[in-house]
């Protein structure tokens, strides 16, 4: 299947949306460049689905607009939208062969779609898209957890939509399945070049597919960036919790570069405003061994690949996160020890979200 020509830029305008008194969408605003891989990232409840589904046109939004391309879709029926959607459950007819299950996706054509190509030529090329070439003739109760996810998702690629919502398709499949299924379809979607809206609770599947993810907590979009952007620069205590785990400790800059933590002074960046703060430091950028404030280990936990280890750095509790080799080798439970925190590693986040 060749490369999609439409553009896909989706921008959402103010957009809210509340069940009774129960505000579920408060106030979104946010731009999905065209061909951009963008994730919504949140936990239960925090109105990232509502969000997808009022871009699928599938709920009504209370106020605030849709715009695919610079045109207003917010009040336009899901099949004239030139989006298509792939929710977790599949939803494939077991009664139907894996090429009539695809094929059934073209009766929901509509003007943006203009192909001159035969239906069983598309059903082949997007089969082929999918890895699933050769098994068109079979039955869905024939197909793996992984295989039915991909039927599902050349029938809505079938119809070659300038955007394509994914409602968490990878929900339902084991840990192992999933993560190969997370590159896969990451290729997939550069090799297409659509733009993919996806939402997930999943930190780590947003981090390994997406161009940029959006930070969805209560309602309202927290912050907007690249993985690493997001997981380094967190803009609040909220989105520091979410993604990632986070050392999180009240402190306060005393002077350039300088933050204090229950009377240890740490290194802090340049740039932290003087004043009471919250202090981030990710577990990874705690040295062990090295640097000059003393610490004890309280505990250290086997987690596979990597040590996790349990600190206390005078009345402040800390996790560090050490790799499983010939250096933590010798970490033991009560030992004492050092501690070194690079200046690049501390992040000074505001107490109130």
């Amino acid at each position: 299947m060749p490369a999609i020509e439409l553009d896909g830029a989706v921008t959402l305008k103010n957009l809210f949306k509340s069940y009774g008194d129960r505000v579920v969408v408060n106030d979104v605003s946010l731009e999905v460049h065209a061909g951009e891989f963008f994730s919504m990232l949140g936990p239960s409840g925090c109105g990232k689905t509502t969000t997808l589904r009022m871009i699928g046109g599938f709920e009504q939004p209370d106020s605030g607009g849709i715009f695919i391309d610079n045109r207003e879709v917010t009040n336009d029926e899901p099949e004239v939208r030139p989006l298509n959607t792939v929710f977790q459950n599949y939803s494939l007819f077991p009664h139907l062969n894996v090429k009539e299950n695809v094929k059934f996706g073209l009766r929901f054509e509509n003007a943006f779609i203009k192909s001159s190509k035969s239906d069983a030529q598309r059903v082949g090329e997007a089969l082929e898209l999918v890895q699933l070439g050769s098994f068109g003739d079979r039955r869905v109760h024939q197909l793996s957890g992984g295989e039915q996810q991909r039927v599902a998702l050349a029938r809505a690629l079938i119809l070659e939509p300038s955007v394509l919502l994914l409602d968490e398709p990878l929900g339902a499949l084991d840990a192992q399945l999933r993560a190969r299924l997370q590159v896969e379809l990451a290729t997939l979607q550069r090799q297409i070049g659509i733009t993919f809206i996806y939402v997930t609770h999943d930190q780590h599947e947003a981090f390994t597919m997406s161009d940029r993810i959006g930070v969805m907590r209560e309602g309202r979009l927290m912050q907007v960036g690249g993985p690493r952007e997001l997981y380094e620069q967190p803009n609040s205590v909220a989105v520091a919790q979410f993604v990632g785990a986070a050392n999180l400790i009240p402190g306060r800059v005393l002077s350039r570069g300088v933050v204090e933590v229950a009377g240890v002074k740490i290194v802090a960046p340049d740039s932290a405003p003087i004043g009471d703060g919250m202090v981030m430091i990710r577990p990874e950028r705690i040295r062990i061994g090295s640097g000059s404030h003393k610490a004890i280990i309280e505990r250290v936990t086997f987690a596979g690949s990597s040590l996790r280890v349990a600190i206390k750095l005078g009345s402040v509790a800390l996790t560090a996160e050490v790799s499983n080799d010939e250096n933590s080798a010798s970490l033991r439970d009560g030992q004492e020890t050092t501690i070194e925190v690079l200046p690049d590693a501390v992040r000074i986040l505001p107490l109130v979200n």
